[in-house]
């Protein structure tokens, strides 16, 4: 592509396809900070250009503080992308000793979930998030995700974060796409998909990319469906949207991400062990042949 075509997409300040990374444990349910380092490398060279550690599919709510801080320092020496670090919780006081100590860690940005379980009003989100702009110094993505912290943000509270420092972008995970348009002209925000199957929609919109749970094993297609938008192919882009479509469903469809994204990185010989946290169990077998079919349909393995 010469630098005098067009390009649709704006430009992505923690990478374009950015994998929620799972974290890897060995069979005693201890981190494995050296197949968490090979696997980062592994999802870079297949076409990742940002990470993202700590989160819920890394099972962040079943990881302590030091473990969470070791997982950022074992990524960030392994590979030279933007690496994001979960640092949420529903205790603004631990939210914000996520924060410090993850970015002292070497995060490049930090994900904060809104607090979820309590219910707090739309005043108190907003004091939740300016005591974490207190302490950070790194960019904060806003994670908004309904489904898990039983919480609606309304577009004036989006507005209000938007202006706390430090508030940079948003992984949209509300499934609201027609609410996009105007979040985004009234925060000027950079704003992420935070769902596989949103994505394309999602960058029509004017998003800059996703944070995905399907790029532990397809970031190359979807770095490809990226840059078919961008350079005005959109029969490609939704060509490979609909090809990718059955590993979105075989990964995300039963709401258990953080095992299925396991599942498939045993299936595709990645992970020698899927071991998980309780209670999060690890893929059975039927889980690993849903993981298989999946990725079969989507062409990324042979029948």
């Amino acid at each position: 592509m010469s630098e005098l075509q067009t390009h649709l997409l704006d430009k992505a300040p923690f990478g374009r396809v950015v994998p929620a990374m799972v974290t890897p444990m060995n069979h005693d349910g201890s981190v494995d900070f050296e197949a968490a380092g090979k696997l980062a490398r592994r999802l870079v060279a297949d076409g990742a250009d940002g990470l993202l550690v700590n989160g819920t599919t890394g099972e962040s709510p079943a990881t302590h503080m030091e473990e969470k801080v070791d997982l950022v320092r074992a990524v960030k020496d392994a590979v030279d992308v933007p690496v994001i670090s979960g640092a949420g919780s529903n205790d603004t006081a631990h939210t914000v000793r996520m924060a410090e100590m993850t970015q002292e860690a070497g995060a490049d940005a930090l994900l904060v979930v809104m607090p979820y379980y309590s219910r707090p009003s739309q005043d108190g989100v907003v004091a939740h998030f300016r005591s974490v702009c207190r302490s950070a110094d790194r960019p904060i993505v806003l994670y908004d995700v309904p489904g898990r912290t039983g919480l609606h943000v309304t577009v004036d509270t989006y507005r209000r974060l938007a202006e706390l420092p430090h508030v940079e972008a948003v992984k949209d995970a509300t499934g609201d796409l027609a609410s996009v348009p105007r979040k985004r002209r009234e925060t000027g925000l950079t704003w992420y998909s935070g769902d596989d199957g949103l994505f394309l929609p999602f960058l029509a919109l004017g998003a800059v990319g996703v944070i995905s749970v399907i790029a532990h094993v397809a970031s190359g297609p979807m770095r490809r469906l990226a840059d078919d938008f961008d350079a005005g192919d959109l029969d490609g882009a939704r060509d490979l949207a609909l090809r990718l479509d059955p590993l979105v469903q075989a990964l995300n469809g039963q709401g258990q991400q953080a095992v299925m994204a396991k599942a498939a990185l045993k299936v595709a010989g990645v992970l020698d062990s899927t071991t998980m946290r309780l209670p999060n169990l690890g893929p059975g077998k039927d889980q690993l042949i849903q993981a298989e079919k999946g990725m079969k349909a989507a062409g990324l393995m042979r029948s």
